[in-house]
């Protein structure tokens, strides 16, 4: 995974001088990471993409310009009600640039679109909008935001998103980063089967009960494995949002979890909640190999601060069987 997501040595150069909250919590939602040149960079929900850098993952500087100089004047016309307020971004280096796709939507509707946009630098970006790469709408069986990039051992590019409605999908990429003439999304996980619960959706009379969202394909000794959060996220402590994985042989699936369930239909092995403790719960994960470990993100609703969603990190120990905890 590495070899994707570190970039060649570059030189820095400061956009604008940001403010510095070290030795605070570091509030956040929905992040993703990049590593260039002895930097960190710390993408996430907010306007414009909120962007944040570090140089040792502790001490983080928050940057009030987000990554994004304009919205594109198509998001706004794709999504009725869609403004600045860019969610779940996902970012990758694969051949020589920078490619990251962000979400545009508005809560608890499908009407959706992922779009894309490349640099060849994060030190000294100059970001090019490439489009829109995915759309659903209200008669679409899902809902295109929470993207992640894949990219297979043949070199191919995929992308996995999705959020309630039938749940996680994947679909194949061409080399723009777009998706493959042709191809179509196709279902590889689901936080229930086909029989869907008597349940209330306590966030959004549209989206049903199907609560999975915000998947994460990371590879690891010739398996790839399938991250996905369950449940309800954005509600305080009201929120119980946690996160389960499967993994599976080829990109395409199944995936299944530690006891063979399909996570097609609800299988998933639980890998964080809440502590009930420091946080109430925790999801929308992203997970990388930095610095010789491999490194789990994601945000939590803290306890102590009523709520208010804070980045989390944790270093991924594989058991002697090959799935993954968290310490």
């Amino acid at each position: 995974m590495s070899e994707l997501l570190v970039a060649p040595e570059l030189p820095v150069t400061p956009r604008e001088s940001p403010r510095e909250s070290p030795d605070r919590p570091v509030f956040v939602h929905d992040p993703v990471m990049a590593f260039e040149d002895g930097t960190y960079y710390m993408f996430s929900t907010g306007r414009k993409i909120q962007r944040m850098t570090s140089t040792d993952r502790k001490s983080w500087t928050f940057h009030p310009q987000g990554a994004m100089d304009t919205i594109p004047a198509w998001t706004q016309a794709a999504v009725p009600g869609f403004r600045d307020h860019v969610w779940a971004p996902d970012i990758i280096y694969w051949h020589g640039k920078w490619w990251m796709m962000y979400s545009c939507s508005t809560f608890g509707k499908n009407t959706s679109a992922i779009g894309l946009m490349t640099t060849p630098s994060l030190a000294n970006p100059k970001w090019e909008d490439r489009g829109c790469v995915v759309k659903s709408n209200a008669d679409d069986h899902y809902n295109a935001i929470d993207p992640n990039i894949v990219i297979d051992d043949k070199d191919q590019p995929w992308l996995t998103f999705g959020s309630f409605w039938d749940g996680i999908q994947l679909v194949r990429l061409d080399t723009s980063m777009h998706v493959t003439r042709g191809a179509k999304p196709k279902t590889i996980a689901r936080r229930y089967g086909s029989k869907m619960p008597a349940l209330e959706n306590p966030t959004s009379k549209y989206a049903g009960v199907n609560a999975i969202e915000a998947p994460f394909i990371f590879k690891h000794d010739g398996w790839y494995y399938l991250f996905a959060s369950w449940d309800y996220c954005c509600r305080g402590e009201k929120s119980n949002y946690r996160v389960v994985v499967g993994r599976s042989k080829k990109v395409s699936g199944p995936y299944r979890d530690h006891d063979g369930n399909d996570m097609r239909k609800g299988g998933g092995t639980l890998i964080l909640e809440g502590d009930k403790q420091q946080f109430e719960a925790a999801g929308h994960c992203a997970a990388y190999y930095l610095e010789g470990k491999d490194i789990f993100i994601c945000h939590a609703y803290s306890i102590p601060l009523h709520g208010q969603a804070i980045l989390l990190q944790r270093e991924i120990n594989w058991t002697p069987d090959g799935w993954p905890e968290l310490y």
